[in-house]
């Protein structure tokens, strides 16, 4: 029985340590094998490919799709090419392995490029609009950060003896598309898992294109994916940190404690405040497998790491973390004519989504709603002047907050609302609101945006270090 392993992009850069700690570590023989390795782009690649995540700087795809001119994005993907070109040089030292590494980005950034050309070209006559191939053209420059970085882990993996092999889901030269499901169960096809240790590419090509629904979040799609489609025993995640009961940043890395056990509903709460175990859909797919889920440290080897699984319950009602978001707007939008008409929140909701605004909760009373949506404040702005022109009578304001969680896989704590209040209010900390539900697995608190940082460590210090719970499983 495998396991299917993932290892982000920063980790991946870390290379040496990687196959120090994950890929070989003090594994001989057999204990090589049984295993499939989802990789991601190495750290900052997938940014220059296409855009920065955070900042918005135009990457070789964003040049493109401007189309101002073809020197602009040509540029920007010689970049690439070139920092792709260092990494490799940076990781093999051998003259082999060096030029087969250059020789394969070479070539693969040669097609995207000519690829590209000769859609500009094609798509300066009137019949061909170059926005109808954008999407294709993002999946294509996406493609080669994990091509990149899976190519040279196979190679250096072979060069230290191991029988490695690239399940290269890109789709390169295939000449249709597969839908996602069967791509994966046809590049896994005749795979003899005792003998090879696979190498993914994060990104799969298909015929309903990850993007157009992931954007960036597709490796753990594909990742999910692998390990429902191949039986996995066990899906791993390997991160740069702990999955602890808190940012140790804010708490204390002395207090902190690495949560040994939870379930898949911590998990989708977690996902609610942008902390990620892992992307929602991702674990629907594994939870439907009934496949775990573990998440590892990457440079901590022999640590077992949190451990996810779908019908875990805490020995006792306990808080297992506290977690949360700063970058919240809390709309409130005023009316009397609200009362007993669910049209308004129907509406609301549908304008906030065309925005592309993140509603992270809301709550609402017989005349008043609030969405506490995540979002550019530009965007938010936006959002409470559309509420306004279409509702005229309506009182709409924003506020400035942040959201904090106490979250459990069994959160029936008796009082566990009085001690909330009081460590908040001892802190000095006003509570804007409180919502907490019958499932009973999520308390959540607004506060001023300002007060966050404070919030988190007042929960901590109240809920979970006086605990001190079991669910810490013991180092491997």
């Amino acid at each position: 029985m495998h396991t299917v392993e993932k290892i982000g992009g920063t980790s991946m850069s870390r290379f040496e340590e990687v196959l120090d700690n994950i890929f070989i570590g003090q594994r001989e023989g057999d204990a090589l094998y049984q295993r499939v390795f989802v990789v991601s782009a190495y750290s900052g690649m997938t940014n220059l490919l296409l855009e920065h995540k955070k900042t918005g700087e135009p990457g070789v795809y964003q040049r493109f799709a401007d189309a101002q001119n073809e020197e602009a994005w040509r540029e920007s993907l010689e970049q690439v090419r070139q920092r792709m070109l260092e990494k490799n040089a940076e990781l093999f030292a051998s003259e082999y392995e060096l030029h087969a590494a250059n020789q394969f980005i070479n070539k693969r950034i040669d097609d995207a490029a000519e690829c590209m050309y000769s859609l500009h070209k094609l798509c300066s006559y009137g019949h061909f609009q170059l926005s109808e191939h954008l999407m294709k053209v993002r999946e294509m420059l996406a493609s080669l950060g994990e091509a990149h970085s899976a190519f040279n882990s196979v190679l250096a993996l072979k060069q230290r003896g191991v029988n490695a092999r690239l399940a290269d889901l890109t789709g390169w030269h295939r000449d249709t598309p597969l839908p996602f499901e069967e791509m994966i169960r046809d590049s896994f096809a005749g795979i003899d898992f005792n003998r090879e240790l696979v190498v993914a590419t994060g990104y799969t090509h298909c015929s309903e294109g990850l993007m157009n629904t992931f954007d960036r979040g597709y490796s753990e799609i594909t990742f999910a994916q692998i390990a429902a489609a191949t039986g996995a025993r066990e899906a791993i995640i390997h991160k740069e940190f702990h999955l602890s009961s808190a940012d140790p940043n804010l708490v204390g890395a002395d207090k902190v404690v690495t949560i040994g056990r939870t379930n898949y509903d911590v998990a989708d709460q977690l996902s609610n405040l942008g902390m990620e175990a892992i992307h929602p859909r991702a674990a629907k797919t594994l939870r439907r497998a009934g496949v775990e889920l573990r998440i590892k440290n990457a440079f901590e080897p022999h640590h077992a790491g949190t451990l996810i699984s779908q019908d875990y319950k805490s020995e006792k009602p306990c808080v297992e973390i506290i977690a949360g978001r700063k970058d919240v707007f809390g709309i409130e939008v005023f009316d009397q004519d609200m009362l007993g008409d669910v049209a308004y929140d129907i509406e609301i909701t549908k304008l906030l989504k065309q925005l592309k605004l993140y509603v992270v909760n809301k709550d609402s009373d017989a005349n008043s709603i609030t969405y506490y949506a995540s979002g550019s404040r530009k965007l938010i702005n936006r959002a409470a002047k559309l509420i306004e022109e279409q509702y005229p009578a309506a009182e709409v304001s924003v506020h400035n907050v942040a959201i904090v969680s106490a979250i459990g896989s069994d959160l029936k704590v008796k009082g566990i609302l009085a001690k909330t209040v009081a460590a908040l209010a001892e802190a000095g900390i006003s509570i804007q609101a409180v919502h907490q539900s019958i499932r009973q697995v999520e308390m959540q608190c607004v506060v001023n945006e300002e007060d966050y940082d404070a919030a988190v460590a007042a929960l901590h210090r109240a809920l979970i270090e006086p605990e001190n719970h079991g669910d810490v499983i013991a180092a491997a």
